[in-house]
């Protein structure tokens, strides 16, 4: 059923109004893994007092190497483990409106939802990348024990925080945060498998721009369908 939900979340990149979010989303994406990356370079700088060289982009050196065409090669390579976070800033400033695009294509009939004010959204966003970074700091630890395992440790750690947080994200604005939660945890194995399955393609570069949206769209159907199972 899971592929069931991404068949159709892929299945409404005809829609025009979709092209548009898609599009916005994927543009959102670049300009957030830029952002993300602009920070790495800052902290290698301030890290190490001398110029350091890094492959494909050569001495660290300001904005210089921020715009240079290695730099946007290594950028790219690096997104296969960005994106992540960039997947996790993405719910809080742009996963409504996908949300909103796929319920008035397939679910036409539902009552209108106001929409979460920008802030409150911005803070759920920062709230939930800074829990995001923790985890995964903390996962360093058991890294050094899954030996040719850790990409599934990887994608399995940020699959259950990304389920989670694209899940309660979509549900709340229908249920509100108790009725979330508590669908949430009713299936909640359904709900990290799902997260799991965006978390692995988050690793490819460029095709990993487009899983922000396809994700919370996915999202958007699965809890259409988990809701009407349980009522």
């Amino acid at each position: 059923m899971i592929f069931a939900d991404f068949t159709r979340a892929l299945g409404q990149l005809g829609d025009a109004r979709f092209r548009r979010v898609l599009v916005i989303g994927v543009l959102l994406s670049l300009a957030l893994l830029a952002g993300v990356y602009a920070l790495f370079l800052g902290f290698i700088q301030w890290a190490t007092p001398e110029s350091i060289d890094i492959p494909f982009v050569g001495p660290v050196q300001g904005l210089d190497t921020l715009l240079s065409w290695g730099s946007a090669l290594f950028m790219i390579g690096l997104s296969v483990f960005l994106m992540v976070p960039v997947a996790s800033v993405f719910t809080g400033l742009f996963l409504e409106d996908v949300a909103q695009a796929v319920e008035d294509r397939h679910y036409p009939s539902l009552p209108p939802v106001a929409r979460v004010p920008f802030m409150d959204a911005l803070i759920d966003s920062a709230n939930f990348f800074a829990v995001l970074i923790a985890v995964n700091m903390l996962a360093l630890l058991l890294y050094g024990f899954a030996g040719p395992f850790i990409p599934v440790v990887f994608w399995a750690v940020n699959g259950f925080l990304l389920g989670r947080e694209y899940f309660t994200l979509v549900a709340t604005r229908r249920l509100g945060r108790a009725g979330a939660k508590a669908l949430r945890s009713r299936y909640a194995a359904q709900i990290w498998l799902a997260g799991t399955l965006m978390a692995a393609p988050l690793s490819v570069p460029i095709i990993n721009l487009l899983i922000p949206v396809l994700g919370a769209a996915t999202f958007t159907h699965m809890f259409h369908r988990l809701n009407a199972r349980a009522t």
